[in-house]
């Protein structure tokens, strides 16, 4: 992966289409964290029944190399334990700007519950949105993190700015 200090640039609003994918941006792993701590929602997947997949939105915060949220009992928690991989995606996007970026760890979770580490995870900032009791910390370490900045299409942006 490969990483540059400027986001990509802003094509004409003429340039085909060909022009549009040269602005797309493979983010390096440091990248990949920075953009992370920009952002307190990303998404998490893990199987399901059957051939399901269920996505859980989740406030979260970056911890040395890892992403750590909490939850509850119920069936987020149960499906996260009972796999070897889940996939956790956080994005953004800057219409000001016109630029976006997508973010994707795949890897374990594990319950934090030894000692040292419960101590360590008062020092988070990693609070849900949803009133109810979430007492449970959870650390995602990636053995995978991906990344990709782009500058989105000026059509949609148009049409975003005016419906």
């Amino acid at each position: 992966m490969t990483a540059t200090a400027e986001p990509p640039t802003t094509p004409p609003p003429d340039a085909p289409a060909d022009d549009l994918v040269a602005v797309m941006e493979e983010l390096s792993a440091s990248t990949c964290w920075a953009q992370l701590r920009t952002t307190p929602v990303g998404r998490i997947a893990v199987r399901g029944d059957g051939d399901d997949v269920e996505i859980f939105p989740i406030n979260f915060v970056v911890d040395h190399g890892s992403v750590v949220f909490r939850t509850a009992a119920g069936t987020k928690l149960e499906r996260i334990v009972a796999t070897e991989c889940v996939t956790f995606e956080a994005d953004d996007s800057d219409l000001d700007d016109g630029i976006a970026w997508s973010v994707v760890a795949k890897g374990a979770c594990t319950v934090i519950q030894v000692h040292g580490d419960v101590l360590d995870s008062f020092d988070l900032d990693v609070y849900p949105w949803h009133a109810g009791g979430k007492p449970t910390l959870v650390r995602l370490i990636p053995s995978a993190l991906t990344g990709r900045r782009f500058t989105i299409d000026p059509a949609a942006l148009a049409r975003r700015r005016d419906p």
